[in-house]
């Protein structure tokens, strides 16, 4: 999991900045498939566990600094700092 995590947050901050810097959950979940939707479905059970996967990307993002903390967004929005 450690490596499709790397590649979700990279996958995550993608979208959010593809969308300007701040996405909903749904948009973000969108963009990531419309741009990998083959190297999901390649990874085996990430095909059926990425969605949840995404949103613990994205708490990791958060704790790193890269993601806004989720007082500081609106309700369902991702914000890259």
């Amino acid at each position: 999991m450690r490596e499709s995590g790397d590649l979700l947050q990279q996958w995550v901050v993608e979208a959010i900045r593809a969308s300007g810097g701040s996405a909903s959950v749904v948009d973000v979940a969108k963009r990531v498939w419309n741009a990998h939707e083959q190297d999901i479905r390649s990874r085996g059970d990430l095909l059926f566990t990425w969605q949840y996967d995404m949103r613990w990307a994205a708490h990791a993002l958060r704790r790193k600094g890269v993601v806004k903390p989720a007082q500081q967004s609106p309700r369902g929005i991702w914000e890259v700092v």
